[in-house]
């Protein structure tokens, strides 16, 4: 089975990644099928940058050659890239816009669960503005400034308005308000890894 893809030239491929699915391959011969293998099907040389959540639906950028490997790698690394997800959460925050800044680190004994830990956690930063609400859920814009696993989900959990859908942080009521993870990675910029230009994709949230 394919996948959408956004952009394709002869350095990368922009793909969008459906909810669901992994982004590299898991362990068991269950958890093999994988946005990079179906990319790979098209493209054999397709290497991944960065990952996105099973759960999470958006954009992606692969590789196409080593070099062009180390240089979106380098981008990311340096946070030279630009991200932005929407979301779906419980509630209205009491502000339009704001900041969560939260150490995380996983917790080992519920892995592959992350928890605020203000002593061990690494560096946490994600800048949020509230898009719409009916006082009942809100759509939110975040930008994530660090690129910790599943960041945007504990530290909308931590503000107290969990993702809808969300089979890790959301209590089961609100949980239950979604069949899917309503996190979506809308938009990503980066430079391309030979040319320089800045390139920004944009993939509407399907829900």
């Amino acid at each position: 089975m394919s996948v959408a893809i956004e952009y394709r030239d002869d350095e990368l491929v922009v793909a969008v990644k459906p909810a669901g699915l992994l982004s590299v391959p898991g362990r068991g011969p269950d958890k093999q099928d994988c946005l990079w293998r179906r990319v790979q099907q098209e493209f054999p040389t397709a290497r991944i940058v960065h990952r996105l959540d099973c759960a999470t639906s958006g954009l992606m950028v692969l590789a196409l050659s080593a070099d062009v490997h180390r240089e979106l790698s380098r981008q990311f690394h340096d946070r030279q890239t630009r991200k932005a997800y929407t979301a779906i959460v419980a509630g209205r925050p009491a502000q339009d816009s704001g900041t969560v800044e939260l150490p995380l680190r996983c917790d080992w004994e519920r892995r592959p669960l992350q928890i605020v830990d203000p002593v061990d956690g690494k560096t946490a930063r994600t800048d949020w503005q509230l898009l719409d609400s009916d006082g009942d859920t809100s759509r939110i814009r975040l930008y994530p400034i660090t690129g910790r696993s599943h960041q945007l989900r504990v530290h909308m959990q931590a503000l107290g308005h969990p993702i809808l859908g969300d089979a890790f942080y959301a209590p089961p009521a609100i949980r239950a308000l979604s069949p899917r993870l309503m996190l979506h990675a809308q938009e990503l910029g980066f430079r391309h890894p030979v040319s320089g230009e800045a390139m920004d994709f944009v993939s509407p949230a399907p829900f």
